[in-house]
C-alpha cells in the first residue's frame, strides 16, 4: 500500500493506492459507511451530441466525491466495491458506484481512529515497494534507484573516471565498480537503458558467476536516470515483477502449511480448527483464498483473528498455492504452537 497524508489531529485526507488483494481487505476495513471518498471514476456525462444521438452515450473518466452507504466485495475479491451518493462532480444527489483495484487511486477524507493509521503504516510497511531496484546505464553512466511508495529513490551514481580506488577509466573497472554495489541487493532488479552496454554488463556479471545477474530483467529504454524509471513502469515490467514477489509468497506460505500438516505440527486448517485456534489466541497467520471474502462467518473470524494481532494473508485462487489452499476448505492457520488433536 501507498499512502499520503494531509491530517490535521487525525482528520483530514488519505490518498491510498492498493497494491495487492491484502490491501484491498485492509481498506474494506479503513473505509466505512458515512465516510467521503474521492476518485476519478467512469460515468454517462451527457453532451449536447449525446442528446442528438442518445444511443451513443459513453462513459467517460470523472473525478467524483460520494458519500459511502455500502462496501463489499465483488465476485473472487479482486475488487472493492464502494457505493454511495455523489457529493461533488457531476450528477451530485444520483447514486454511483467506485470499483476499487490494485493500482486505483482513492482518497479518503474523514475522522481517522489510532487503530485506523495503525493499520495503514502496517500496509505500507508490508508493501514490496523498497525491495525493487532499477539500474539504469549507458556508456560510462550508472544510476541505481530504489522504488520507494513516493516514487524512484536515487541510491548511487557513477561516472567513468569516478571511482576510488577502481579503474573506472575502462569499461571493466566501470563494471567491476557498479557490480560490487548492486551485489548486495536481495530483491528483483531491472536493468535499464539505451544500446548494448546494458547486455554486455549482464553477460561481464555472469562471467563473474554473480546470482544477482542472473535474475536480472533487462528493459530497452531511450534514456537513462529517473527518466529510464518512468519508461520502465511504462511499458509493464515492474508489474509482472509485483505480481511473481506476491506469488512466490503464496508459494512459500502454501510449502509451509502442507510442510507442518505433514508433520502433524503448528497448523489448522479448515473453517472449524482454525476457528477453534482463533479462539485459543494461537494463530500467527491465517491464509485464506479470495473466494471466501464475500462470506460473513469467514469475515467474522478474520476480524477477530487480527484483533489478536495474526497477519491476515489473502491468496489469488486463480493461482496454483490459491487452489491448493482453496481444497484445504479455503482457509488455513500457521500457529505459534501446536494443538494437540482431539
Amino acid at each position: 500500500m501507498k499512502a499520503e497524508y494531509e491530517l490535521k489531529d487525525r482528520e483530514g485526507e488519505i490518498r491510498l493506492f492498493p497494491e495487492s488483494i491484502d490491501d484491498l481487505w485492509h481498506l474494506q476495513h479503513l473505509i466505512g459507511p458515512g465516510d467521503l471518498v474521492f476518485a476519478t471514476t467512469f460515468r454517462s456525462v451527457e453532451s449536447a451530441f449525446d442528446k442528438i444521438r442518445p444511443e451513443k452515450v459513453e462513459k467517460r473518466p470523472v473525478r467524483l466525491g460520494i458519500r459511502v452507504e455500502r462496501l463489499e466485495f465483488s465476485e473472487h475479491g479482486i475488487r472493492l466495491r464502494l457505493s454511495g451518493i455523489i457529493e461533488h462532480g457531476v450528477d451530485t444527489g444520483a447514486y454511483h458506484t467506485i470499483n476499487v483495484e490494485t493500482g486505483f487511486e482513492i482518497s479518503v477524507i474523514k475522522q481517522w481512529r489510532p487503530i485506523d493509521l495503525e493499520r495503514i503504516e502496517r500496509a505500507v510497511k508490508a508493501s514490496v515497494f523498497g525491495v525493487i531496484h532499477i539500474l539504469t546505464m549507458e556508456e560510462g553512466e550508472a544510476e541505481l534507484f530504489r522504488l520507494r511508495q513516493y516514487g524512484p529513490e536515487s541510491v548511487f551514481t557513477i561516472t567513468s573516471g569516478s571511482g576510488k580506488g577502481s579503474d573506472t577509466d575502462t569499461r571493466t573497472g566501470f563494471f567491476e565498480q557498479v557490480l560490487s554495489i548492486i551485489s548486495d541487493i536481495s530483491g528483483p532488479l531491472i536493468l535499464a537503458g539505451p544500446g548494448f552496454i546494458k547486455d554486455d554488463f549482464i553477460k561481464f556479471a555472469k562471467n563473474r558467476s554473480d546470482q544477482i545477474a542472473k535474475r536480472a530483467v533487462v528493459v530497452e529504454t531511450r534514456r537513462i536516470g529517473r527518466g529510464a524509471v518512468q519508461e520502465v513502469i511504462g511499458k509493464g515490467a515492474l508489474d509482472s515483477l509485483l505480481n511473481d514477489i506476491q506469488l512466490r509468497r503464496e508459494v512459500r506460505m502454501m510449502d509451509e502449511v502442507l510442510l507442518r500438516i505433514s508433520q502433524d505440527g503448528a497448523v489448522a486448517y479448515g473453517e472449524k480448527e482454525v476457528q477453534e485456534t482463533v479462539e485459543l489466541g494461537a494463530v500467527e497467520q491465517v491464509l485464506i483464498a479470495d473466494t471466501l471474502l464475500r462470506d460473513e462467518n469467514i469475515t467474522k473470524l478474520i476480524e477477530k483473528a487480527e484483533a489478536m494481532r495474526a497477519v491476515i494473508v489473502i491468496l489469488s485462487s486463480g493461482f496454483e498455492p490459491g487452489e491448493r489452499l482453496v481444497a484445504l476448505g479455503g482457509i488455513a492457520a500457521l500457529l505459534r504452537y501446536r494443538q494437540e488433536k482431539r
